[in-house]
């Protein structure tokens, strides 16, 4: 099983708009990073957000240029900036279950998905695993038998050049 852990693009600053939707530069990052994934024509079945604007729009740009049969949606637990990690934590570890095939994507916030990443590579959000900037993609790898995770790879918009 892969995971893939998007921080969302960047966002507008809150004085110009409340809700902070993506700025133009977060679009196109993201989008450049969606177009690159789409070439590596990954197996992700599901992408969820925090239900932020910003992770909203990251994660539809993400699933509409992967192509069709993704589904995307708000994640079942709280995955904004400070929440806790604990229950997503737990629902990854106890795997998909068996009517969830595929890989999933995630798209959420600093410093949740730093934590997250630093959890379940080596067993302590406090520690840095991976430095995150908007729209990074951190794919993890889940062992044989189902023991730990491991970082496959990261990309970051800057990385793709243009």
């Amino acid at each position: 099983m892969h995971l893939y852990l998007v921080q969302h693009g960047t966002a507008m600053p809150k004085d110009e708009n409340p809700e902070r939707p993506l700025s133009d530069s977060g679009r196109a990052a993201v989008q450049k990073v969606a177009s690159f994934l789409a070439r590596s024509q990954l197996d992700i079945s599901g992408v969820v957000h925090s239900g932020k604007m910003r992770a909203m729009q990251s994660a539809l740009l993400l699933s509409e240029t992967l192509g069709p049969g993704r589904v995307v949606q708000e994640c079942l637990y709280p995955i904004g900036p400070n929440d806790p990690i604990d229950l997503l934590c737990s629902a990854i570890e106890d795997g998909p279950g068996e009517h969830i095939t595929g890989d999933r994507m995630i798209v959420g916030h600093l410093p949740f998905m730093s934590k997250l990443v630093s959890r379940l590579v080596c067993g302590d959000e406090e520690e840095t695993v991976v430095h995150f900037k908007p729209g990074t993609v951190v794919a993890l790898e889940r062992g044989e038998n189902g023991d730990g995770w491991s970082v496959m790879w990261v990309v970051r918009p800057e990385l793709l050049g243009g």
